[in-house]
């Protein structure tokens, strides 16, 4: 029974392996700290609201690389993220620069929510102004709503509550 729980164990550490495996940093604590910084700066193209610093996705994990890899070929940051922004688009900035490409990721919330003012605004005014219609009752119905009026008269009259 041991030998099976040891087994089980090596098979779980081996399979673990990869989970606690680090990436390789930058020797220099300057160069791993810019390296670090310039990662939440930009977007993982596949999680979206994550920076690839905070993402566990593969292609994070590999512009991590890259990011290390083009700051030890003494590339700048400004040059590392037009590299970026050229390979995946303005997209993978958290910050786009504003220019036409990018007009809609800056205004086309604004737009959005003037939109949906205006549309609640419209809706309002338009039942506003329509007066409130009862419907009509058929025959049947004023018969039983003048019954239930009737029996109200009269327990009100001998001083019981409540009705039909």
């Amino acid at each position: 029974m041991s030998a099976l729980r040891i087994l089980v164990a090596a098979l779980l550490l081996a399979l673990a392996t990869p989970v606690f495996a680090q990436e390789q940093q930058l020797a220099d604590p300057a160069l791993e700290q810019r390296a670090r910084s310039l990662s939440y700066e930009i977007r993982c193209v596949v999680c979206q609201s994550q920076s690839i610093a905070e993402s566990d996705a593969d292609i994070a994990r590999d512009m991590r690389g890259l990011i290390r890899e083009q700051i030890a070929a003494g590339r700048s940051d400004q040059e590392i993220r037009d590299y970026l922004v050229a390979r995946y688009g303005d997209f993978v900035l958290f910050e786009p620069p504003f220019k036409a490409t990018t007009y809609v990721l800056w205004i086309g919330p604004f737009v959005l929510l003037v939109v949906a003012l205006i549309a609640v605004i419209l809706y309002f005014r338009r039942r506003a102004a329509q007066p409130a219609v009862a419907p009509d009752l058929s025959a049947a119905e004023r018969h039983r709503v003048a019954e239930l009026l009737r029996a109200e008269d009269r327990n009100e009259a001998t001083g019981r509550e409540g009705g039909a």
